[in-house]
């Protein structure tokens, strides 16, 4: 394999510079005081940018779907979701006279700060729950300052919340949490407001803690992040208000653990995956909220390290500008991954994750020895509730999935859409909304792209039919009444998945399939020709940091490796992918893929293991089981 180019090192020096942005950088994140620390550090660089009322804060001129006052306030009420912990642990933080002021000015109707008018469906319902969560942990710091009439106002405009619809959603928490909120400090509460959004909450759930956000079966981060959150933030402050809900948030919080710590590599990484990627850190929020509800899901030393130890891992990440801000995006600054909710505050929802700054100092989540990396369990899990396959490698977390329908939100076919899902790799979304016959700009990784006439392609997505089938993970594609692609993944040893798809169709098809993207730091203009291992039906390409190959096992797809577009992986702004295509005949075909791909660029790449299920199943499908030599 080549030697980096020169450039490749200055690239990589040029990324440490702008990590030593992020203000968790150089922080150890190992104990109660370094995540107060870290707190005062993420909200140290807004302080300039709020309004001279204190009530909006300023961060930025991007777009976002609702106005610039919700937007604004956003930017405001984001960070108390780390400043209230920190406040209720006992510790201190500058500009809580601003905070103090924005919720003066923020309320009152003849300021030019005022927040606005609450509506139906609207934002400032979303914002409403870092308010609550201030007057529900920290009253003495975040209400009893304020003046009478200052209280008053404040709690009329939250009490709106309960005179106009929420979405269907998880935005109901956010009723339930303002109402708790308005009883804690004294004020008029709806217990029939609460009572009826905790009942229609539990109708989204499925089964061992997964649910469906409202009427969409998107089993996301939404899930440990919201409904996990919130239920159990209801669970531990309001037990004798609610207590059959109370149990019920509890018991699917530890069904759900055994399948969620599998969502994390031993880096700290979590797996990619679902919308709202930009609030980053707020991936480990599950762990926080356990840990607040003094429930051990986990051993208490493995919900530390698993909570811990992502910190770390975005800690050394470049995904702040250079004053300190957070950006949107993901492991770098990148609008193509953001959605039409992201406004420029929006990735200060990550401070979720530090509601156990909250817990005092002789609370068994701070008292445990951190657990080895060792002790993670690896897999693999299967999951018929998620309809995901779950395993651990070193240096790598990953999830097989038949897809979901994320029609909703943009770039849904790479979010929802993919067969697997990799913290190592992470996925990639598409640069053009149209790329006729242009791969690098379409950048379906690890998933399925059809075509009628080679030109006008389909990515995989809006999957509707999905779960587990014989041991197996499943999933049926339909775009159109002529054509179904049903597809079956299993693990096939170290390194390697497999994929069946079984393709009914009513014309010729043009079929293409993505394996992982890896990072090509230090490629230049023109790569290295030992990086690509290119034969029919077989394609490799070794970086220096990553080894990532496709195989057809069934029949004879041109291989090739794809530079995909620039900033459209998660991950790295620069990638390639493998890739085969061919053309299958009108009636049904089968095709069988073996994929490889490894965080290590010296890792061979040995034979892949068909599992017997994996076998009954192919067989079943109509597949001999013959397969292409490595």
């Amino acid at each position: 394999m080549s030697r980096a180019a020169p450039s490749a090192w200055a690239e990589e020096a040029a990324v440490r510079r702008l990590v030593r942005c992020n203000p968790l950088h150089g922080n150890k994140l190992e104990t109660r005081a370094d995540l107060q620390d870290a707190v005062r550090a993420l909200h140290a660089p807004l302080l300039p940018w709020y309004s001279e009322s204190g009530a909006r804060v300023r961060l930025g001129v991007g777009g976002v779907h609702y106005a610039s006052a919700a937007a604004e306030m956003e930017s405001f009420t984001r960070p108390l979701w780390g400043l209230a912990p920190l406040a209720a642990g006992g510790g201190a933080f500058e500009g809580l006279d601003l905070v103090l002021s924005g919720l003066d000015h923020g309320t009152n109707l003849d300021h030019p700060d005022y927040w606005g008018d609450v509506g139906r469906h609207d934002q400032r319902m979303v914002e409403m729950a870092g308010l609550s969560q201030a007057l529900l942990l920290a009253p003495e710091t975040f209400w009893a300052p304020l003046p009478d009439a200052v209280k008053r106002r404040l709690a009329a405009w939250m009490r709106s919340i309960n005179a106009h619809p929420t979405a269907d959603n998880n935005w109901l928490f956010f009723r339930v949490l303002t109402n708790l909120a308005l009883r804690r400090v004294g004020e008029d509460w709806s217990r029939e407001a609460v009572e009826e959004a905790l009942d229609r909450l539990d109708t989204f759930h499925i089964a061992d803690g997964y649910y469906r956000d409202g009427k969409w079966y998107q089993l996301d981060y939404y899930t440990p992040i919201g409904m996990h959150f919130y239920g159990l933030m209801l669970a531990q402050l309001a037990p004798d208000l609610f207590p059959d809900h109370a149990a019920r948030f509890r018991e699917r919080a530890r069904r759900f653990a055994e399948d969620f710590q599998f969502w994390f590599a031993d880096s700290g990484a979590a797996i990619p995956f679902g919308r709202s990627m930009t609030y980053r850190f707020v991936q480990g929020a599950f762990w926080a909220a356990c840990a607040f509800a003094g429930e051990a899901v986990l051993p208490w030393g493995r919900i530390k390290g698993l909570l811990l130890r992502h910190l770390r891992w975005w800690a050394n990440q470049p995904i702040a500008d250079r004053d300190g801000i957070l950006t949107i995006g993901y492991a770098y600054p990148n609008l193509l991954v953001s959605e039409a909710y992201n406004a420029p505050g929006s990735p200060y929802w990550a401070l979720k994750t530090f509601l156990v700054a909250a817990l005092p100092e002789d609370h068994p989540f701070w008292t445990a020895e951190e657990e080895d990396t060792e002790a993670l369990p690896d897999g693999p899990r299967l999951s018929s509730a998620g309809g995901f396959a779950l395993r651990r490698e070193p240096g790598e977390a990953l999830m097989l999935t038949g897809g979901q329908d994320g029609r909703e939100h943009r770039c849904s076919d790479a979010k929802y859409g993919r067969f697997a899902y990799s913290a190592a790799f992470g996925f990639s979304v598409a640069s053009d909304a149209w790329a006729p016959d242009r791969p690098e700009r379409s950048a379906v990784d690890s998933g399925l792209m059809v075509s009628r006439d080679g030109l006008v392609w389909q990515s995989r997505c809006r999957i509707t039919e999905a779960g587990t089938d014989q041991g197996l993970v499943w999933g049926r594609w339909q775009p159109d009444d002529g054509l179904s692609i049903e597809t079956w993944l299993d693990f096939a040893g170290p390194g390697w998945h497999v994929r069946l798809h079984r393709i009914d169709t009513d014309a010729p098809l043009h079929v293409a399939e993505g394996g992982f993207a890896v990072d090509r730091t230090g490629d230049g203009h023109i790569s290295p020709e030992d990086w690509f291992e290119i034969e029919p039906g077989r394609g490799f390409v070794r970086t220096r940091s990553a080894l990532s190959g496709l195989l057809d096992l069934s029949g004879e797809r041109q291989a090739s490796v794809i530079r995909a577009a620039p900033n459209t992986n998660l991950l790295f702004p620069r990638t390639f992918f493998p890739r085969l295509a061919g053309v299958v005949p009108a009636g049904r075909s089968v095709l069988v893929t073996a994929v490889f791909a490894v965080p290590d660029p010296e890792a061979m790449a040995s034979p892949p293991v068909l599992t017997d299920r994996f076998r009954a199943v192919a067989h079943a499908v109509g597949w001999s089981g013959e397969t292409r030599a490595s």
